[in-house]
């Protein structure tokens, strides 16, 4: 959606709610976007650093986006990550808030580095000290947020968290270097 947003001249935010006819989806869109503060945060321009957003719906729960990031060292580090999700209503919030969390935190991981190393057959970092999955010093600022509908069946909360969080990511470093990536573990563009 990004990249049409981009063919269209048209910010991301406003190209996707033009487009977008679902109101769950369109409900968290609109909620992360407005705390994020999505639409004073793209203008900006600041050396190394961008801001991205994504959303989807997976086993009828929706979830949306922003991300935050820094280009430091030769590395992108997620800085604040804004997530708005919703699956009807809630059962349990602070064991949803923790799955959420999970989720967030289990995205970040192959979005940035997690990848399997081969070479003649045989996997290069098979020990978890060479596999590296988000340490807590990797862990962004979380602004997270339920959306609650009692109106609604529960509906699956597993996966869904995680889906925007790797394009978000993506977003994020084309808004701070113009260019995009298409595949994970995210790189920084040569």
């Amino acid at each position: 959606m990004d990249e049409l947003a981009t063919a269209a001249g048209a910010d991301s935010l406003e190209f996707r709610l033009a487009h977008l006819e679902n109101a769950r989806l369109r409900a968290v869109l609109e909620s992360a976007a407005q705390r994020f503060g999505w639409k004073d945060r793209v203008k900006e321009r600041r050396p190394n650093a961008g801001v991205g957003l994504a959303c989807g719906t997976e086993k009828g729960s929706f979830v949306a986006a922003c991300a935050e990031i820094a280009i430091e060292n030769g590395r992108i580090l997620v800085k604040k990550v804004c997530e708005v999700f919703e699956c009807g209503a809630i059962l349990n919030p602070a064991n949803l808030l923790s799955q959420v969390q999970g989720a967030i935190i289990m995205g970040i991981g192959p979005a940035l580095r997690e990848e399997m190393q081969f070479e003649n057959g045989e996997m290069l970092n098979a020990s978890f000290r060479k596999y590296q999955v988000p340490r807590f010093d990797d862990l962004p600022e979380f602004d997270i947020h339920l959306l609650d509908r009692p109106d609604l069946q529960s509906v699956g909360a597993g996966e869904t968290p995680i889906i925007a969080i790797a394009p978000a990511i993506a977003n994020a470093l084309f808004h701070a270097t113009g260019q995009r990536v298409r595949q994970m573990p995210i790189r920084l563009p040569r």
